[in-house]
């Protein structure tokens, strides 16, 4: 195990400890149910990430590339959790009328949010080709 794919696997575990610790605020926000989404985030994106780190040693990218994979999947995840918990706590439902039935705030504050899922949408992206494009086969490796 090497000291990069532990990291990835530490930030997993603390992700999914916040998603944790989410469930205790989850009835005292304006959007229950987009607490409750919070809550599941965090846990979802922690387990991703821990499953990143499993997988990371095998993940082969010139240095540059390895370093954006690693920033955006953290970004991803964690702004995820983030604007999630954020949009449970103001209410802002043009993101997600389903988790957000009758609830809109104000201008700035739904703009807000969606541009940092806008974010998210990009960074998990970015990272899930650079992984996916590490992970391909090579040479003789494609014939095993």
């Amino acid at each position: 195990m090497t000291a990069s794919n532990r990291r990835v696997m530490w930030h997993g575990m603390f992700l999914f400890l916040l998603g944790m610790l989410t469930a205790f605020i989850e009835p005292h926000v304006t959007n229950v149910r987009m607490g409750l989404a919070a809550h599941l985030v965090g846990l979802t994106n922690g387990i991703f990430l821990i499953a990143l780190g499993a997988i990371w040693n095998e993940v082969s990218l010139q240095p540059r590339g390895k370093t954006i994979a690693f920033w955006t999947a953290l970004w991803g995840t964690y702004v995820n959790w983030l604007f999630t918990v954020l949009a449970s706590m103001l209410g802002t439902g043009a993101v997600s009328p389903v988790l957000a039935p009758g609830l809109s705030a104000q201008a700035w504050q739904e703009g807000f949010v969606m541009a940092g899922f806008i974010s998210v949408f990009i960074a998990m992206l970015t990272s899930s080709v650079l992984v996916l494009w590490g992970l391909r086969a090579r040479g003789a490796h494609a014939a095993g």
